[in-house]
């Protein structure tokens, strides 16, 4: 896993010994004991934003969540994806992630496939802002399994629209 560290932030890990919070500059995130985490977000989409259903660019707009135990498959049902002003999308169904496997949350409408490792929102708005968002990833139970917040501004260097939270 590939992580950004302040300096403060790794002098009071070796001082500590352990890490509670880990903060890398504007884009925040907490670590929470949870073997799925945000793998990254592209929060805006390619092109002219567009949520028609039909010849629209939701599905552009997806966020990757990866499993990163090496040994628990874990069912992504119950599991909650939301930003920072409460837009929400619950997993309905059975889809199992094993070890080191993926999926990518598509806005718009489409068929779920294990296979294709994709599941659609099934809904044509966009869920993340342009110019700034916090990504909640909530366990079945409501705890917090993963969070990030970036800004266009710090976190997206090369003004791609993408931003890797975990490698």
């Amino acid at each position: 896993m590939r992580m950004r560290h302040s300096l403060a932030a790794v002098a009071a890990v070796a001082a500590a010994g352990t890490i509670a919070v880990t903060a890398a500059g504007p884009a925040q995130a907490t670590e929470y004991t949870s073997a799925l985490k945000i793998k990254g977000v592209q929060y805006d989409a390619p092109g002219s934003d567009s949520n028609r259903c039909s010849g629209g660019n939701t599905k552009d707009e997806y966020l990757t969540i990866k499993n990163y135990s090496r040994t628990a498959t874990v069912d992504l049902k119950g599991y909650v994806v939301k930003d920072a002003t409460g837009n929400k999308f619950t997993f309905p169904a059975t889809h199992r992630l094993e070890p080191g496997d993926y999926v990518k949350l598509r806005g718009g409408r489409g068929t779920d496939s294990d296979a294709g490792n994709v599941v659609y929102r099934q809904n044509c708005n966009f869920i993340w802002n342009n110019d700034k968002d916090t990504v909640y990833l909530l366990k079945p139970t409501a705890a917090r399994a993963d969070t990030h917040s970036y800004t266009k501004r710090a976190n997206d260097a090369d003004g791609n629209g993408y931003i890797g939270f975990h490698g």
